[in-house]
């Protein structure tokens, strides 16, 4: 991370109380006044490599996106089963270049998975000594949840419209011609897997339009609607990681919406040619914007890192501006200040 980074737990968004910034939400503090425990693990001054697994790393077999002749298709390794059925793959190369990285790094899963979820992957290489799931709701050390992060957690979502309020009101308003699922993830945040051949057009803007003064984000991301408190952030968790690291600079990729806050922390970014952010246009200084598309997308970003680790470490600040959390709008989160709202969490499984 550079110095002149702003520090999480700096700024205010206001009219939410909630922080803004590149981490977006929950603050972390330094040393012993954050509150929280951990010490600085084996490669400070390393490089945190912080990254969105489904559809960024791993993808399921719709998501493959193999156009290529069958016969030039790349070996994939299954690294996460569901039900006895393989569910998420990975390509070789990129399982290679997967487990040569996190020899080199401080490898940080950043996924709005549930820990349950989460754990369901294998992934090639070392165990991560930090991962973060629920989108930041918890911080996992070594496999556990880290208490002193739920409990920041908690604290900061007290400022937001409870879950059982939203998650009743996201109900009521749906109708069973179309609402097929409904999912509370973690305690944390809700979703609901709709048919959406016969979701009506307006149904997700009235939502969010209902959403935004409670402190909650919707957005809608292929079958999914997602309801999520805005101080709920990765960027948040990952600044955390990377102080307890003591990581020198931080990379990050993602494909979805709600990455944008991990990617605008970041020193340097990447993102795939697939998904919410290149739907939108995401476009940031630091942000290397790949051709690749589904799993070859997921070997790309992999390669990129490894190629950049070899860069100098920046000195000058990241200038992305504050980001504010919200419902997705039309544009999405372009412009020429990065504080567009940003909404649309990452796939989950519909476990």
């Amino acid at each position: 991370m550079t110095a002149a980074r702003p520090a999480p737990g700096t700024g205010t968004d206001a009219g939410t109380g909630v922080d803004a910034g590149p981490h977006m939400g929950i603050g972390t503090g330094t040393g012993s006044d954050s509150g929280l425990g951990g010490e600085s693990a084996p490669g400070a001054g390393s490089t945190l490599v912080a990254s969105d697994l489904d559809r960024t790393l791993i993808y399921s077999a719709a998501a493959l996106e193999l156009t290529m002749p069958d016969a030039r298709a790349p070996r994939l390794l299954c690294v996460e089963t569901y039900e006895s059925r393989p569910l998420s793959f990975m390509t070789e190369d990129a399982a290679r270049l997967l487990t040569e990285l996190a020899g080199r790094t401080v490898f940080v899963p950043a996924t709005t998975r549930t820990p349950e979820q989460y754990r369901r992957v294998r992934l090639p290489g070392p165990p991560p000594r930090y991962a973060v799931c629920a989108n930041g709701g918890h911080l996992l050390v070594d496999g556990v949840s880290d208490p002193a992060w739920r409990e920041r957690v908690r604290e900061r979502l007290t400022a937001c419209a409870p879950l059982d309020l939203v998650r009743s009101h996201m109900l009521r308003q749906a109708r069973p011609e179309w609402l097929l699922k409904e999912r509370v993830a973690d305690g944390l945040f809700a979703y609901l897997v709709v048919d959406r051949a016969l979701l009506p057009g307006s149904w997700v803007q009235e939502l969010a339009d209902w959403a935004g003064p409670q402190g909650w984000s919707v957005s809608l991301q292929g079958r999914k609607i997602y309801a999520v408190p805005d101080p709920l952030t990765k960027s948040a968790a990952v600044a955390e990681a990377a102080r307890r690291s003591g990581a020198a600079r931080v990379f990050a990729a993602g494909d979805s919406l709600l990455d944008a806050d991990l990617l605008r922390f970041a020193d340097t970014a990447w993102r795939p040619a697939h998904g919410e952010l290149a739907d939108s246009g995401l476009r940031l200084p630091h942000l290397r914007v790949l051709s690749d598309r589904g799993v070859l997308a997921g070997e790309a970003v992999l390669r990129g890192m490894g190629s950049a680790l070899a860069e100098p470490t920046a000195t000058g600040p990241v200038t992305t501006g504050p980001v504010t959390t919200g419902s997705t709008g039309p544009t999405g989160p372009t412009g020429p200040t990065g504080t567009e709202p940003i909404g649309a969490p990452a796939a989950v499984p519909e476990a």
